[in-house]
């Protein structure tokens, strides 16, 4: 589904990816994790062709996502669905029209075929009839259900989730997450998921990805990863388990 050979991104003399190489396979959640500045979203962006990389290459479902026509690139974005951070809903717009926006666009749909994928799409993230709701009126856990049924409305072949827990109270969050195991059990979809939420990898992973300087440290099963001996994993590990305890 995905392959990535040789990335390599620079900003200025400061080197975030240094000779990236790895593959994805379908039906696969994968976590890229990693501290902060490691190149997480970084490396999300070039495999999800937002960026291009210094150096490297990226193929997509076979094809190199920054060498091809602009009609096989709009192909191509058709089958990839992207939950950003904070959403990224348009705010001028209501539920309706955010998660129609694409196929709007790309799709020749009716007036009554875009509502029902709309009102299919919703149900799916479990928020029945609220397609007249303004951003503004959601909460964030609600924002994050509307971004990715956005992005389920392409009926992708992949799934990018940038830090889809982030902000989220633990209910909600968790939420969130069995919304991810479900996807990623209901379809063929491979899933790349950037996450500091060591709980949520946990729970929603398949395969951890691990980045210290630019470079991938770590790459194999969760259990694997959780029981790691490489100081900087321990460190991660040992801090978030740290955050959990109450002090009274």
């Amino acid at each position: 589904m995905i392959r990535a050979s040789g990335l390599t991104v620079r900003f200025g003399d400061n080197t975030v990816l240094d000779g990236i190489s790895l593959e994805i396979s379908k039906r696969e959640t994968v976590a890229i994790m990693g501290a902060s500045g490691g190149g997480k979203t970084t490396l999300l962006r070039c495999l999800s062709g937002l960026l291009s990389p210094n150096t490297g290459k990226v193929e997509v479902l076979g094809v190199d996502i920054n060498d091809c026509s602009s009609h096989d690139n709009q192909e191509l974005r058709l089958k990839i669905g992207i939950l950003f951070q904070g959403a990224a809903l348009f705010d001028y717009l209501n539920v309706r029209s955010n998660v129609s926006f694409g196929i709007s666009r790309h799709r020749k749909l009716s007036q009554r075929q875009q509502d029902d994928l709309v009102s299919h799409c919703l149900k799916r993230v479990g928020l029945e009839g609220i397609e007249n709701l303004m951003p503004s009126e959601l909460s964030g856990g609600m924002r994050k259900r509307v971004g990715l049924a956005r992005a389920l409305a392409t009926d992708p072949e992949i799934l990018f989730y940038d830090e889809p827990t982030s902000g989220l109270d633990p209910i909600t969050a968790y939420s969130i997450d069995s919304l991810i195991v479900e996807l990623g059990q209901s379809t063929a979809a491979a899933s790349v998921v950037v996450s500091h939420d060591i709980h949520s990898v946990r729970r929603t992973c398949t395969r951890v990805l691990y980045l210290s300087e630019g470079t991938i440290i770590f790459d194999g099963l969760p259990d694997a990863f959780f029981h790691s001996d490489d100081p900087r994993i321990r460190e991660l590990i040992e801090k978030s388990q740290a955050d959990t305890v109450v002090v009274s």
